[in-house]
């Protein structure tokens, strides 16, 4: 089981993560042109990423890091994918 102050310090972590990951859904949101929003949505996965390890080391279990990994790997090929469409569209 883990110590008391590295509990709280994933908490911590994961509150963080949190914040982080409305800012970046306020940049996709609210982003000035395609480039902008492309980015948002590329750090709200890798954002996505720590926190399901975070949510592992928490509660123990290593099917969050079995599910990172997909993530990981979808996220790859969604941000080639946006990014040739960009680029074909000169979104920037």
């Amino acid at each position: 089981m883990l110590t008391t102050a590295l509990t709280y310090t994933l908490y911590v972590a994961l509150a963080i993560y949190a914040g982080l990951i409305s800012y970046a859904v306020w940049r996709v949101w609210r982003g000035e042109n395609g480039v902008d929003r492309l980015i948002g949505v590329e750090l709200i996965g890798t954002l996505m990423l720590g926190v399901f390890i975070l949510i592992a080391l928490i509660e123990g279990n290593g099917i969050f890091l079995d599910v990172a990994l997909g993530l990981a790997a979808l996220g790859f090929i969604g941000v080639v994918a946006l990014a040739k469409y960009a680029a074909d569209r000169r979104l920037y």
